[in-house]
Parts: C-alpha cells; sequence; structure tokens
C-alpha cells in the first residue's frame, strides 16, 4: 500500500513540475472543443397527434374491400401528409420560404423537410406527427400546416378520385360494349348460317350430339307406336263391322262416321293456331283423304244390321295411332333433313367447328369481363354517392402542435460539460505522459535503482526570498487560468441557457 502512495505521490509531483504545460493542453482542448459544440446547429421538436376514422357509411362489401380499404386509408393519410407537393406548400407556407427565391432551394428544403416529419401510427386511427426544425417557430408552424392541408384537401381527395374512376370506368364499358357487340352479332351470323335449324345450345358437335340423341329418341318412339298399330289391326281384323238387329241409321256409316270425326279433329287444330305444315295437321289431312275415300265407297246402311260399338271405338283408336306415326315420320325426316344440312356444310367448310369455339370462347369472355366491370362502376358509383351525402372521414386534432422550450438536439450542456472533463483529462494526461519520456529520477532510490550504485545522500533546492515571491505570483497565475477557464465554461452554460429562453 505505501508503495502504491509512493507512485501516485511520485506522478502528482510530476504532473506538477508541469502544470503549465497541463493548463496550455486544457485550455486548448476546451476551446477547440467548445467551438465545435457551438457551431452544431440546435434542433427542436414539435408534437401533435391526430383521429382519422373513414365512416363505414356502406355495408362491408359494398364499397369494394372492407379492411382492405381501412389499410388503404391508413396509408393515405401517410401519403397525403408527406407528399411532395404537400411539402412544397409547406415550405411557401412558413418561415422556411425565407431566402429560398429559387425552385432549386425549395427542393432542397422540400427534401430536407421528408427526413424532418415522422409519422407514427399508434393505433389503428391514431396519428403523431413528429416535425424537426432550427427553431421553435418552425416546426410547430411545419406542424400545423400539415395538419391545415390534410383537413382541406385529403377530404376531397377521394371524391375526385371516385369521379376519375367513375369516368375511367364508363369508357372501358362503353369500348367493352362496342368489342362485345360485334362479338354477339358474329355469334349470331354464325348460328343463323349453320345452327338455325337444330335444336339444343352450344357447339357444333354438342348440338349434331343433341339432335342425334333426338332422332334415337324419335326412331324409339316410331317403332314403339308402329308396334302398338300392328297390334290394334290384328284386333280389328277379328272384330265384326256390323252387328245385326238394330235399325238402320240412315246416311251415316263406319266411314261416314270415321271422316266426320277427322274433319272436327282437323277444325279443332285449326282453331289452336296450327299451320298446314304443323306435323297433326299434316298427318290428318292424310287421314281424311283416307276416309273421304272410304266413305265415297261405303255402301247405304242396312236396315238389318247396325255399327258394332267395338268397331269403332278401335277404329277411332287405329285413327290416333296412324296419326302419331306420322307425325313422328315426319320430325324424323326433319331432323334427318337438318342432320344432312348441317353435315354437307360441314363437308364443304371443315373449319366451321374451329370457328365456333374461337367465338363462343371470345363472346364467353368478352360477356364475362363486361358483368365484373359493369359490377365494379356500381360499386364505385355507389361509394361515390355515399361519400357526396355523407362526411366519409371523421377528422378531429387530439393535441394541438406544440411550441418546444428545450432543443432535442444537441445536449449542449451535457457537450459542454464532457468538454471541459476532457480538457482537464488531457492537460494531466500531456503533463503526465511528458514526465515519462524525460529522463529524471523523482527520487534517489530510483537513481540507485536505474544506475546500479549506492546514492549517498540527496541536497534539498533552497528557495531564496525573490524566488518565493516569483513562485507564489506564478501560483497565483496558474489558480487565475484555472478559475477562468472553470468561469469560461460557467459562462458558457448561462449563454446557452439564456438561448434557450429567448427560443421558447
Amino acid at each position: 500500500m505505501s508503495g502504491l502512495l509512493e507512485e501516485i505521490r511520485i506522478a502528482a509531483h510530476m504532473m506538477w513540475t508541469r502544470r503549465w504545460l497541463a493548463l496550455a493542453v486544457a485550455w486548448g482542448i476546451c476551446v477547440i472543443g467548445w467551438l465545435f459544440v457551438s457551431q452544431i446547429p440546435s434542433r427542436y421538436e414539435s408534437h401533435a397527434r391526430i383521429f382519422v376514422q373513414v365512416r363505414q357509411v356502406l355495408p362491408t362489401g359494398a364499397n369494394g374491400g372492407g379492411a382492405g380499404d381501412q389499410a388503404r386509408d391508413i396509408d393515405t393519410v401517410r401519403q397525403t401528409l408527406t407528399s411532395a407537393v404537400n411539402l412544397e406548400k409547406v415550405v411557401r407556407g412558413t418561415d422556411l420560404a425565407q431566402g429560398a427565391t429559387t425552385d432549386r432551394a425549395v427542393a432542397d428544403r422540400v427534401a430536407g423537410l421528408q427526413n424532418a416529419i415522422k409519422i407514427t401510427a399508434q393505433q389503428d386511427n391514431l396519428f403523431e406527427i413528429a416535425t424537426t426544425a432550427s427553431s421553435p417557430r418552425t416546426a410547430r408552424q411545419v406542424t400545423q400546416k400539415l395538419i391545415d392541408l390534410f383537413v382541406e384537401q385529403n377530404l376531397s381527395d377521394d371524391r375526385s378520385q371516385s369521379s376519375q374512376t367513375l369516368q375511367f370506368l364508363d369508357s372501358q364499358l362503353q369500348a367493352l360494349g362496342a368489342k362485345l357487340q360485334d362479338s354477339e352479332g358474329k355469334r349470331a351470323d354464325f348460328q343463323n348460317r349453320y345452327l338455325g335449324s337444330l335444336p339444343g345450345t352450344g357447339s357444333v358437335s354438342d348440338r349434331i350430339g343433341a339432335a342425334r340423341a333426338q332422332m334415337g329418341q324419335v326412331d324409339s318412339d316410331l317403332a314403339a307406336a308402329q308396334a302398338n298399330l300392328a297390334a290394334l289391326n290384328g284386333q280389328m281384323a277379328g272384330v265384326p263391322r256390323n252387328v245385326p238387329g238394330a235399325g238402320p241409321v240412315p246416311g251415316m256409316g263406319p266411314a261416314r262416321a270415321r271422316l266426320a270425326a277427322i274433319q272436327g279433329q282437323l277444325a279443332d287444330a285449326r282453331a289452336r293456331g296450327y299451320t298446314d305444315n304443323h306435323p297433326d295437321v299434316v298427318a290428318l289431312r292424310a287421314q281424311l283423304a283416307q276416309a273421304q275415300a272410304d266413305a265415297r265407297s261405303e255402301p247405304a246402311a242396312s236396315a238389318a244390321t247396325a255399327d258394332n260399338p267395338a268397331f269403332l271405338s278401335l277404329q277411332s283408336t287405329r285413327a290416333d295411332r296412324q296419326a302419331a306415326v306420322t307425325a313422328l315420320l315426319v320430325r324424323k325426316r326433319q331432323l334427318q333433313g337438318d342432320l344432312d344440312t348441317l353435315n354437307a356444310k360441314l363437308a364443304q367448310d371443315p373449319a366451321v367447328a374451329a370457328e365456333q369455339g374461337g367465338i363462343d370462347r371470345n363472346y364467353s369472355v368478352l360477356k364475362d369481363q363486361y358483368d365484373q366491370l359493369l359490377a365494379q362502376r356500381e360499386q364505385v358509383a355507389l361509394h361515390s354517392q355515399a361519400q357526396t351525402q355523407t362526411d366519409a372521414v371523421k377528422f378531429s386534432v387530439i393535441d394541438p402542435p406544440t411550441s418546444p422550450r428545450t432543443p432535442t438536439a444537441p445536449n449542449r450542456p451535457l457537450l459542454l460539460t464532457g468538454v471541459l472533463a476532457a480538457g482537464l483529462l488531457g492537460g494531466l494526461g500531456a503533463a503526465f505522459a511528458l514526465g515519462q519520456v524525460q529522463a529524471t529520477f523523482p527520487t534517489g532510490q530510483r537513481l540507485e535503482k536505474a544506475s546500479g550504485m549506492p546514492v549517498i545522500g540527496s541536497i534539498g533546492e533552497m528557495v531564496t526570498r525573490v524566488q518565493a515571491e516569483d513562485r507564489s505570483r506564478k501560483l497565483k497565475w496558474l489558480a487565475g487560468g484555472t478559475a477562468a477557464l472553470l468561469a469560461s465554461y460557467v459562462i458558457l452554460l448561462g449563454v446557452e441557457m439564456l438561448q434557450r429562453g429567448m427560443a421558447a
């Protein structure tokens, strides 16, 4: 412990003997450091909090996105406040415009503002605006101007955007409608040329398949009808036409009765609006011709016989079945004719099927695009109408822009104190380093250890009265220099506090 105290005493004596060097180095470091600190510009920060809420006038999905629209509106707040056009208005409307006489100078200050403004979303609809400037007045002006511009512009931007969107959608709908109309014309022309006579819908192959399926059904029905007719004819062969015992019915034999029945059916069909080309009318007319021939060749009714009711019933049923067979034959001929006509056209032009595929695909794509675009247009129109009739955005200032009293950067009192500490430590370190470099021995033991020879004794310094007075005077100068250094530090602190009070 005694050795350590001895080393400390020796180091202190070494630095004391070089006290003027330590004071000079301390002054140099402090002056340079304080000048550097004084050149650092002060930065003041103004804060404000605003509340922006998008009112959901329409139900979710009616305005195009629900939660996605809310996230988009939050991004809109940020982009609106910090857009280049907005910041240029801020520069021209605050003290930042002083000295900015050219567009280049304004652009430079706009670029500086982009880094000096921070917008933080604290919650879903709460935002904090922090603006950093060289003076408290400018920081508060910039923050207030940002809020004013948002109130003036952002509430009407969405309506303007909706109007532009409607104009764009209308133009797109008009162009797409023209294309769809042209595609419909091509589709109708193709159907008239190739598909007008075939049943069903779809492509050529689909319609041919449907016609063939109907042809198979008609063949099956025709076979069943012909079988039923043949069975009925066989049954009629075993039933007598007349039965004895009843008096005659003048002028009304079986053939004439059948003729009257067919004429009644034909009159009823025409009353229903059937034309002469209708399959039922064609069958009835064929039966009418046969009935007229049978009626002309029928002899007068005998007085000893009468018509058999069972035979007449079977005859009427046979007429109906013959009409059904005739109608099925007509339908079969019609379908076969249509298929033959279409097959002939396909044989002459094999690209018809490919042409229809292209026409149908183009029509389907255009129709889907048109329907989707029309639905979007209706949604935008409804959203725009809701914005026009209501306030779509609720805006309020929670905390108005603050007027900062102290700069946020730099912390000059701390920096001034740090420079003073660095100067004092630097001066002492310079004196100690110089003492280590110079080859002197503070004690006899150090000399004896370094030389290897014994030290017999040492002679103390004798100071005269004149030297003592000179040393006393220099000691006062040293104390004055040190006090002046500390006084300069105190004065600089006072000047900093005074400047803060004047800025506030």
